[in-house]
């Protein structure tokens, strides 16, 4: 005689053991979430290479935006922890590093002064602010803009395309690093790189971001543009990649730090603005640094 389970009405003509069906629950990174994905990277690509082929100035300004941006995000993280930065006269300097760029060096080296002596005045002149208020006021030009400003000195070491070449291809091999990266990684990704700071990033990821660097300096070294030896291009994509993804964790770090996903929600599928460029902040100014010592520029 067959025994009614609770909640649910016996029949003669159930199959006794019989399994009950399993439901399939939706990937968490669903086939719309990665096209997203796609779609605003190619944008925003679409947009940066944009202003780096109209020129100096323009490659000036778009730097200054996202500078701007990156430190605001970057201020509004620090006031989850507790900071009181000074978002005017951080975002303001922020925004005017990459535009000195375009001058003397001197120039620069004025701005970091009157940055510095500000914060120092700010600090004296208004007794409620915390050393820490400083620090932090401090670090955001300088982690965004001021590290920013190598895509635009990239930009304008060589007239015309072949200075545009040069930008594109170094902020280039840090977007393929980073998609090599993400596809390599979840797809073949078994072995955990920082699971207490970026749980999603593999060891499997991170060779497959070192490939795509190299295949884009590569590219670049094919030109015959540049005096730049295969060897020394081979190193460059290496080095460059390495120092991308210590942008990354740098990043994460921050963000797992004030306990957020992503800096912001400015880019679809990607978050903010300095989660799209936290491997540039290190990348670029590791690649204008290599190519110096190269003797390239």
């Amino acid at each position: 005689m067959n025994q009614s389970q609770p909640g649910r009405p016996s029949t003669d003509h159930e199959t006794a053991g019989r399994p009950r069906p399993q439901v399939s629950e939706p990937p968490k990174d669903s086939t719309h979430a990665l096209a997203t994905r796609i779609v605003s990277g190619v944008v925003y690509a679409a947009l940066f290479i944009g202003c780096l082929l109209g020129g100096t100035v323009s490659a000036a300004l778009f730097v200054a935006l996202i500078s701007a941006l990156c430190c605001y995000e970057f201020f509004m993280m620090m006031r989850r922890d507790g900071k009181v930065p000074n978002q005017a006269l951080g975002i303001i300097v922020s925004a005017l590093f990459p535009l000195t760029a375009l001058g003397e060096s001197i120039t620069m080296t004025a701005l970091i002064f009157l940055f510095v002596l500000a914060c120092g005045l700010w600090y004296v002149y208004t007794p409620r602010t915390r050393i820490a208020d400083v620090a932090v006021t401090l670090m955001g030009p300088l982690y965004t803009g001021f590290m920013l400003s190598s895509i635009v000195l990239l930009r304008d070491a060589e007239p015309g395309f072949s200075g545009a070449l040069l930008a594109i291809g170094s902020c280039a091999s840090l977007w393929v690093s980073d998609s090599f990266a993400y596809l390599v990684g979840r797809q073949f990704g078994r072995h955990k790189m920082a699971p207490k700071i970026s749980p999603k990033k593999t060891w499997e990821g991170f060779a497959g971001g070192i490939v795509g660097s190299v295949i884009i300096w590569l590219i670049v070294w094919a030109t015959h543009l540049f005096p730049l030896s295969l060897p020394f291009a081979l190193a460059t994509g290496v080095v460059v990649s390495v120092l991308g993804v210590f942008g990354d964790l740098i990043e994460s770090r921050i963000k797992r730090g004030v306990g957020v996903k992503d800096s912001g929600n400015l880019i679809p599928g990607h978050g903010g603005m300095l989660d799209r460029c936290d491997s540039l902040i290190f990348g670029c100014i590791t690649a204008q640094l290599m190519l110096y010592i190269g003797g390239v520029l």
